[in-house]
């Protein structure tokens, strides 16, 4: 019995980089999507907040000349680039698995809306907001 029946997980995206330098770590996501599995099939819902900082840091690329709004435009983007990472290594390991972005760009993601995100948790899905 879980002792939960929902959370929030957060994970960074600096994490997914594993022991590589940049970018994503096909094992690491393989790993994570294990643990997820284990605990969904306790019945636990599960919503998932992904950062983007293994792709691009808007903070940080703008102290290198960025525009400070196109910088974290771009480090949104790369949230969504981790999420479908995580769903496919989700989908691959049997979970049913809901991207939702917090910018519309259908069919990549649903548009965020709470009672959307809540209600597919519900069924049984995990859903990863971006």
């Amino acid at each position: 019995m879980a002792t939960y029946k929902r959370i929030l997980l957060k994970l960074s995206g600096e994490s997914l980089m594993g022991e590589k330098q940049y970018g994503i770590d096909e094992k690491r996501l393989a790993e994570y999507a294990a643990q997820i599995k284990e605990i969904h099939e306790l019945g636990v819902q599960i919503g998932i907040v992904i950062g983007g900082g293994n792709i691009f840091r808007g903070l940080s690329g703008a102290n290198k000349g960025f525009d400070r709004v196109k910088g974290d435009q771009m480090g949104m983007l790369a949230t969504v680039i981790n999420s479908l990472a995580l769903s496919s290594a989700l989908v691959a390991a049997g979970v049913k698995v809901r991207v939702l972005t917090a910018v519309r760009m259908e069919p990549i993601g649903e548009f965020y809306n709470k009672w959307r995100a809540i209600e597919c948790m519900e069924a049984g899905e995990v859903v990863i907001m971006s």
